[in-house]
């Protein structure tokens, strides 16, 4: 087998896209431990490299900016003046695999999504995307290291689990919101949810960024009548992703929307249940008696990404009991 000693990999995307790529560099550290892996991603992301320590260089392309093609021209000359001996691109646009050629990087692996990246890549990989999209992912790695898929592992420390405790993270990103995408019930639902658990005796923590304000403001005006001994308010007190991803491995259970959380309690082996809406919990939940979705019997689901680019108008697949939320916990 070759050995690679200078590995750039580039894959563009959310926190989430870049959970779901872990198993690509987790089985790459493993086959080639002393080799340096470069990866390059979008700035807005930059909190998950918090998660990992197997990476050990990083750099920001935004592409997906009005500004994408002098982003493009940095990616290309830091691809070309870096050194390396092995670049994995999880994108699918031609353009990428143009850029690769002309780097010189001896091994370029890539999706190959058309006639040009099959005769520029090395190893052009079909793209396979009815499957968990890790899968997905690690095909690009098998011809590179015959390993075995394991899940994503993120890097946090040992917490003892809290007894009873169930942790609700109502948000999505804001880049979604604004895209006009709607993927979780609303914050009524939430508090409903909340109250249910509080008298069935659970310890619940909520949970929050910046990007869920709105959101855990309605859910608290909800509660101010009930009775919250149990229950505790971390918004705005998890300081970054890590705290994040620590609270999340100490509860028992994790509740939450088809978004960062939701890949970060796959991570960290927590019992997560997520909500499903338009996306589809076939491609980003694995199959595991430990990983739930919740989903309704709309006929039209899952649709956004496969068939539309935001969400419809009435979104009928959000219409959830929570009963069935509460009979999986």
């Amino acid at each position: 087998m070759t050995t690679y000693k200078n590995i750039l990999l580039i894959n563009f995307g959310g926190i989430g896209d870049e959970i779901l790529f872990l198993p690509v560099i987790q089985s790459l550290k493993k086959t080639y431990p002393d080799s340096k892996i470069t990866l390059c991603l979008e700035e807005r992301s930059a909190a998950f490299l918090k998660l990992t320590k197997i990476i050990d260089n990083s750099f920001y392309a935004n592409i997906k900016t009005k500004n994408k093609y002098i982003e493009m021209l940095k990616l290309y000359f830091k691809a070309l003046i870096g050194g390396y001996d092995l670049v994995i691109s999880a994108g699918s646009n031609p353009l990428i695999s143009i850029m690769l050629f002309f780097t010189g990087i001896k091994t370029r692996v890539g999706f190959a999504q058309s006639n040009i990246s099959k005769k520029l890549l090395t190893h052009p990989i079909h793209l396979n995307k009815n499957q968990y999209a890790s899968n997905m992912y690690f095909d690009l790695v098998k011809p590179i290291t015959n390993d075995n898929f394991e899940l994503p592992k993120i890097e946090v420390e040992e917490e003892e689990k809290i007894t009873n405790s169930i942790l609700i993270h109502p948000g999505v990103s804001k880049i979604s919101l604004m895209k006009n995408i709607v993927k979780i019930f609303g914050p009524d639902v939430w508090g409903k949810l909340i109250i249910e658990l509080l008298k069935s005796n659970k310890n619940v923590y909520l949970a929050g960024g910046p990007d869920d304000e709105d959101c855990i403001i309605k859910i608290r005006e909800y509660l101010k009548n009930e009775d919250l001994t149990n229950f505790t308010d971390l918004y705005r007190k998890t300081k970054n992703i890590y705290d994040l991803a620590k609270q999340i491995k100490r509860s028992e259970v994790l509740i939450c929307s088809d978004s960062a959380p939701m890949h970060i309690g796959v991570a960290t082996n927590t019992k997560t249940i997520a909500i499903f809406g338009p996306t589809d919990n076939e491609t980003l939940l694995p199959k595991s008696n430990n990983f739930i979705a919740i989903t309704n019997n709309a006929k039209c689901r899952p649709c956004l990404w496969n068939k539309r680019q935001t969400t419809c108008e009435k979104i009928n697949c959000l219409d959830i009991d929570i009963n069935d939320i509460l009979a999986r916990i």
